[in-house]
């Protein structure tokens, strides 16, 4: 699916899905929403700042940046407000939309 707005986009990233924007400059650019914590050093850094560790992590969207890196992602006015959001399918799968890279 292309052309969706932000509600269809958030929505499908809700059921675990990737997506993007068509006026992103970077290649292979893409958000995912992060759920769960895996037991480790993110969860000693929470209790270290925080100072409890019953502290919960809350989801929140996740950016796949132009160079491989993985970092939290803030939504723009602009990005809210486009129409050009599509479904980042991995390598392999069959899609109408964009590619992984």
């Amino acid at each position: 699916m292309t052309g969706m707005d932000f509600s269809q986009a958030l929505d499908h990233l809700k059921a675990g899905g990737r997506v993007c924007r068509a006026g992103w400059n970077g290649r292979g650019m893409w958000l995912s929403l992060v759920t769960l914590w895996t037991p480790g050093q993110e969860k000693e850094d929470v209790e270290h700042h925080t100072g409890n560790p019953q502290t919960e992590c809350l989801p929140f969207i996740g950016m796949k940046t132009a160079d491989n890196k993985f970092v939290p992602w803030l939504c723009s006015q602009t990005d809210m407000l486009a129409h050009d959001w599509g479904v980042v399918y991995k390598l392999g799968a069959k899609g109408p939309a964009h590619a992984e890279r």
